[in-house]
């Protein structure tokens, strides 16, 4: 039995989210049946981190164990053949050691929420991006951001159907930065609440328009309660940047200053 570690895109508009569901397609799924067609063998592929429905993904970790003799590449090559016309790609395929496991072997993960600020409808876009018309002040929101660097009780920013046993996360890093109508908000942390960072970007939105001040960002996160959310942002411009493991270092793309390059 050999372990391989696969690096994973795909566009999250067609599927219910990563995970297997009985009420519609999966890209959990879509990998197992493309690894079935291949190998002949019933798979359980495993991720670093789950997503919801409409989020996508731009280099998830996963990993399979397959018992066949296949050498990476060909694996890869075949589960990209096998998953057309799925939008999900094979990014990259090698083989690691048995205790590798793409979870719980993870010590953080990188998201990115992608905000388009204008008035004129998304059209390439649409479905990639939350578009917001209002003029968004990206500064304001990036300090207000600061407030939820470290570890805190994020009940408020929790989807009521979490399973985690815990409501307490520790934010390693968090940005929010401008270029041109372009709107980013990049977050790190080893592990997240169900619907936490669109919850989070939802009330920076808030910020970003005038109708929340930083004193309000920090008022619902003390309050420790759901009913206190201002907005949860669309799954449409969430991304799964990126999953980090012992001796990796994720380059970002920020510092803690915000950075605004409109013209």
């Amino acid at each position: 039995m050999t372990r391989y570690a696969l690096t994973v895109e795909f566009d999250g508009r067609p599927f219910m989210g990563w995970q297997r569901q009985a009420h519609g397609p999966s890209v959990q799924q879509a990998i197992e049946e493309a690894a079935l067609a291949v190998t002949g063998e019933q798979v359980v592929v495993h991720c670093a981190g789950r997503t919801d429905a409409g989020v996508h993904g731009l280099a998830m970790c996963a990993h399979l164990d397959i018992a066949k003799p296949i050498g990476a590449f060909r694996l890869s090559e075949a589960l990209n053949a096998r998953l057309r016309p799925a939008p999900v790609a094979i990014l990259n395929c090698v083989e690691v050691d048995e205790d590798f496991h793409a979870r719980f072997s993870c010590l953080a993960r990188a998201y990115e929420y992608r905000i388009v600020n204008r008035r004129p409808p998304l059209t390439f876009e649409k479905g990639l991006a939350w578009q917001l018309p209002q003029p968004l002040d990206a500064r304001a929101m990036h300090d207000a951001a600061q407030l939820l660097v470290g570890a805190h009780d994020f009940t408020t920013f929790r989807s009521a159907h979490c399973q985690s046993a815990s409501p307490l996360k520790s934010i390693d890093w968090m940005a929010v930065t401008r270029d041109d109508d372009r709107v980013t908000v990049r977050v790190e942390a080893r592990s997240f609440l169900h619907h936490q960072v669109r919850s989070m970007v939802g009330c920076l939105a808030l910020v970003g328009m005038g109708r929340w001040s930083k004193d309000d960002l920090g008022d619902a996160l003390r309050a420790a309660d759901r009913g206190r959310l201002g907005l949860n942002a669309p799954p449409d411009g969430l991304f799964f940047v990126k999953a980090l493991y012992a001796g990796d270092r994720l380059k970002r793309d920020a510092s803690s200053m915000c950075v605004d390059q409109r013209n």
